[in-house]
This record gives structure tokens, sequence and C-alpha cells, in this order.
């Protein structure tokens, strides 16, 4: 199977206890890249890719040395392209929603479905249901509760903000709403939501979650005061 190509990435960073992110790209064309995150979560030295981006064998070296790679999870539709490597050269569980239409491989071996069973302990799964592919939001309940998230909820808020975006991309991605904050994203209501009102109510649930912490899919990592910006970012996005 032809897999794409690595990007440039950073080595695996760890940002809370048992969770490590690297950031990475996406290049959806010749002149435009920008940043894009795996995540990853340990435990009882196993380890889950939510996200997955592909790495150099330089870096796969330093990921295996984590843990041993066990489970591969899709959080969001648009975040498919690696997901068979990983599956593929690890012999990976894949965990995702079933019903998506952008990326329809590898196989799903565990669906994932809201409250239901997670590939690691202390966490709950948020489902979107008013979507046209589905999405979700992974509280982990850890130290102060760590929101991990896809494409629902960005975060640019964080120096570096926007780690291997090319500079074309620099400029032109605060014109089209993805400024140094954490956010909803204009483009995702837009090409995403089905219905804009009952998406609202759900972000609002997600206040009534115990969380500090984000790291998503974009981006980086938000170490504190993040329940405060998710609130700042619904009230932006729905007045």
């Amino acid at each position: 199977m032809n897999y794409p190509a690595a990007l440039p990435h950073d080595l695996p960073k760890q940002i809370a206890e048992d969770l490590y992110v690297v950031h990475g790209c996406v290049k959806p064309n010749a002149v435009v890249r920008f940043t894009r995150n795996m995540i990853i979560v340990r435990e009882n030295g196993q380890l889950t890719l939510i996200n997955p981006v592909r790495m150099d064998e330089v870096g796969l070296v330093a990921l295996e040395k984590l843990g041993k790679i066990t489970n591969v999870l899709r959080l969001g539709p648009g975040h498919g392209m690696d997901d068979p490597f990983y599956v593929d050269r690890y012999n990976a569980d894949f965990w995702s929603f079933e019903g998506g239409t952008t990326y329809t491989t590898p196989a799903i071996k565990y669906a994932l479905t809201e409250g239901g069973v997670l590939p690691f302990s202390n966490a709950k799964l948020f489902a979107f249901n008013h979507l046209k592919e589905p999405e979700g939001i992974i509280l982990l309940e850890r130290s102060a509760g760590i929101l991990l998230t896809c494409d629902a909820i960005q975060s640019y808020a964080e120096f570096p903000h926007m780690p291997h975006t090319n500079w074309l991309s620099r400029r032109l991605l605060p014109r089209i709403g993805f400024s140094k904050e954490t956010l909803i994203s204009k483009m995702w209501m837009k090409h995403a939501v089905v219905d804009q009102g009952k998406t609202r109510a759900e972000f609002e649930k997600l206040l009534s979650f115990n969380f500090d912490q984000l790291i998503s899919a974009h981006g980086t990592f938000v170490p504190k005061n993040a329940r405060v910006r998710v609130e700042q970012a619904i009230k932006k996005m729905f007045g």
C-alpha cells in the first residue's frame, strides 16, 4: 500500500503525565502547509495515537521508546490520511466513529460512541450529533482535566501558535478566521455542521465538564484556563 509521505514534524513532546503531542503538518496543495498534531496517550506501557500524523524513521524510533503502539483513534473525519500507516505497521487496533465518508479505511475494530469504551481509563467521550460526518471530543480526567479535540475546537493561543506552518499560510490563516486564540472555526461551522442551533447547545454542554487544559489537532497546548477560553470561543461564535 502507498502511504502519504512523512512531512516536517517534531519529536514527541510531553505535555502532561502520560500525554504527549507531535507537532506536524499537512500540505493540501503545492503552496499551503499548516499545523497538524498527533496526540499520544500512554497507559500501562501502551500507546493510543489520536489524530495520527506520520513520522519519519527517526520520529518513529522516538515514538516506540514511549511504549507499544497499540491503538489508533480517529477523533474527526478530516484526520484519517495517516491511520492506515500506523495500523498496518504496528498491527494496531483502529477506533473510530462509524459513518465517516472522507476516509473509509482502515476497517473499524472498535466503534466510538458517546459515553462508550475508550482504549484508556479516566476518560469520557463526547460526540457531536448534528454534523455531516461524526466528530468527538475526549475529556481526560487527569490532573486539571484535559480536553482532546479535533477540528471543532482549535487553539493557536500559545507560542509557537502554528508550528510547521509556512510563511504564506501564516499570512493567510488569520484572514480566514484562524487567529492566535482558542476558537471555533467559521470554516468548520460552514462545512461540517448541519444544525447550528443544536450544535451550539452541544458546545455549551461541554462547559459542564471539569477541565483546565486543551490540546487540539491544530495549534499548540493550552496549559491553563482552557475552559475560560472555550467559553469565550463559544460566545464569539454564537453570540
